[in-house]
């Protein structure tokens, strides 16, 4: 069984309730079951509800929709679809991964303390740095692999938050172990899951209590909009997020919120075929003699093996290696015929990312040094081309310094 939300008409108040249980795919493609009572077309695909306000038949009677900034049909659906997918009893569709994570940074007040990981999304940490520290939270930044966590927890602290695997040196953080640390000190554990995105994992079941995605990457799979998600099994947390939304207006458009629901009908095809390609360029990597270091969770006796092979149904398709030089990796990003030098990640094309200077740019440098982030090392997403073609790519760059 799984809870997922859902408006009544007539009726403001957000409500759950408990439907038959359907296997992961099928729910990529229907969500919860539910038909949308207004549409009588019988339409397949969901419909782009491209309006920004909606009339009501009288005064004290809606149609649950009042205004898109509140809340609009098609976000609905893919907030639905989300929920069931991250078994939550709510997810909130926002216009991008770093509006759904600063939305979620006001739940807390000034003077509240947060733990994080060391290894996070350059974003992440350009936000907490300096925006939400300008705000009056403060932050722990720690390598939760190795230290421990409960040292750093105050009478101030309220939230862990941790990617799992980490962007982009893929650490595999025990989401059960930090679950039982902040379930003891009544704290929120907040993990972003869109590294292994709900398919291979479902950090709620493993007892947290927040669940992050950016949305722009494999939820939507095909790089061709932004969005973002908060997902929770809490009430209250629920309610805080449908009021910040209401309030900072950062919701996710109608037409963006059926690209999202498209893009992840075809999820579980899309990340097993990732996968399947991630592990074929992991094997060759691991032979090249010009490559120093492949960080891959599923590197069998790996650091995170084990422990990302008890929380999660697979490893994913990021590949972050290290080559012998600098100039070899610039080299390489030039010389890749196939594979673009993007930045970004999740979506049917491979790209190769240069973390130094594109997504954590903006890290102190002492951090990306502490970090393994040096100006050797690529970060790779894992696309569904045919393997071969993306291996010889690779080689053929490799071989040409």
């Amino acid at each position: 069984m799984f809870v997922s939300p859902i408006s009544e008409v007539g009726n403001k108040e957000r409500a759950t309730v408990i439907i038959m249980s359907l296997e992961f795919a099928t729910r990529c493609i229907y969500g919860n079951k539910e038909k949308f009572e207004k549409d009588l077309t019988g339409a397949i695909s969901f419909p782009i509800y491209q309006s920004a306000t909606f009339a009501h038949p009288e005064l004290g009677t809606s149609t649950g929709f009042d205004y898109s900034r509140l809340q609009n049909p098609t976000r609905e659906q893919l907030e639905k679809v989300v929920a069931s997918l991250e078994k939550g009893i709510d997810a909130v569709a926002f216009s991008s991964g770093m509006a759904a994570i600063t939305a979620l940074m006001e739940i807390f007040k000034p003077g509240d303390h947060i733990i994080t990981d060391a290894d996070l999304y350059g974003g992440s940490i350009r936000l907490f740095n300096n925006i939400s520290e300008k705000n009056g939270l403060t932050f722990s930044h720690i390598d939760l692999t190795s230290e421990d966590a409960e040292k750093y927890i105050n009478e101030n602290t309220k939230a862990i938050y941790v990617e799992t695997p980490t962007n982009p040196m893929m650490n595999v953080i025990d989401i059960r172990k930090l679950a039982r640390i902040t379930k003891e000190r009544g704290l929120l554990l907040i993990v972003d899951n869109t590294f292994l995105s709900p398919y291979f994992q479902n950090p709620l079941e493993l007892g947290a209590d927040i669940v992050v995605h950016s949305g722009t990457k494999f939820l939507g799979g095909h790089n061709d909009t932004l969005s973002g998600f908060v997902v929770t099994n809490l009430s209250e947390i629920s309610e805080k997020l449908r009021f910040i939304i209401k309030t900072v207006g950062s919701g996710l458009a109608p037409f963006d919120s059926w690209l999202i629901l498209r893009g992840i009908k075809t999820l579980p095809i899309r990340m097993e075929k990732s996968q399947e390609n991630a592990k074929a360029i992991v094997e060759y990597l691991l032979s090249e003699p010009k490559v120093k270091k492949v960080y891959y969770p599923g590197i069998e006796g790996s650091k995170g093996y084990e422990i990302c092979k008890s929380q999660a149904r697979g490893f994913g398709s990021m590949i972050t290696f290290e080559v012998e030089s600098a100039e070899l990796a610039k080299h390489i990003l030039k010389e890749t015929k196939l594979i673009p030098f993007a930045e970004s990640l999740g979506g049917v094309e491979t790209l190769l990312t240069y973390p130094y200077t594109q997504t954590h740019a903006d890290v102190p440098e002492e951090v990306r040094k502490a970090n393994g982030i040096t100006d050797c090392v690529l970060r790779l997403s894992a696309g569904i081309e045919d393997s071969k073609d993306l291996i010889d790519d690779i080689r053929n760059a490799i071989e040409s310094f």
